[in-house]
């Protein structure tokens, strides 16, 4: 079955999901709707008008001193200098046209066997990894906070595990199963050095928030059929 927005199908080639198109149909709906763009308007027009809706329609409140204090105090092992992580990966990239649930299984498999005989990492890397690291085993060297994309940042540096990660890790690229060899702490750093950076994360989690409370409202008013905005686990917008 397609996917229906408002009775206009919607074609979900070209997108990270399905969930990616219906939405972005739904947001254009409503940007012609508010007059932000014409009947005849290209896809690279409709996202400008897309951004311009929510520029207008999206609010988020600005974090408060005392809900970065708190949100530090709680989250103080983010804020480290010198923390460093010598960690390898395996890459399965999910491409246009390649479903999704097909890929995670491929990965899924691939992490139990790993979990089970982790000396094959260094080989299934070289064989099966889509990043330019598996030609080197999947090594990606010494990281720090800030080097990769925060999806793949928080699952490295978010724990203590020493070896093959528990869990896949879902990024913008793919799935990833991650190992970790070693662990060098860093030093604390105090909430004003890094107050500015606490404020983004909070802010940013909130524009988030305000994003998808407004998608939601946008289809509790849709007619949807071939696609369930409901039961979406990624961001939907980017």
């Amino acid at each position: 079955m397609g996917i229906l927005v408002n009775g206009i199908e919607v074609d979900p080639s070209g997108w990270p999901t399905p969930e990616f198109a219906a939405v972005h149909e739904l947001l254009r709906q409503r940007a012609f709707k508010v007059g932000l763009l014409d009947g005849n308007t290209d896809r690279e027009g409709s996202m400008e008008a897309v951004e311009t809706l929510l520029q207008r329609e999206v609010e988020a409140p600005e974090p408060s001193e005392e809900e970065c204090r708190r949100w530090y105090d709680g989250h103080k092992q983010e804020y480290r200098s010198g923390e460093l992580v010598h960690a390898r990966h395996i890459l399965f990239q999910v491409a246009p046209g390649v479903p999704v649930q097909k890929v995670r299984k491929l990965a899924r498999g691939m992490l139990m066997e790993l979990q089970a005989r982790p000396e094959k990492f260094a080989e299934r890397a070289r064989t099966k990894s889509n990043c330019p690291s598996g030609a080197n085993g999947g090594e990606l060297g010494q990281l720090q906070r800030g080097s990769t994309v925060p999806e793949f940042e928080q699952a490295v540096f978010g724990g203590n595990t020493i070896g093959v990660l528990p869990d896949l890790v879902r990024s913008r690229h793919g799935f990833h199963i991650v190992a970790v060899d070693r662990r060098i702490p860093g030093e604390q750093l105090p909430y004003e050095a890094v107050a500015g950076k606490v404020a983004d994360k909070l802010r940013s989690a909130a524009e988030e928030r305000a994003l998808r409370q407004y998608i939601s409202m946008l289809a509790g008013g849709a007619a949807l059929e071939g696609v369930d905005l409901n039961a979406a686990t990624s961001p939907l917008v980017q």
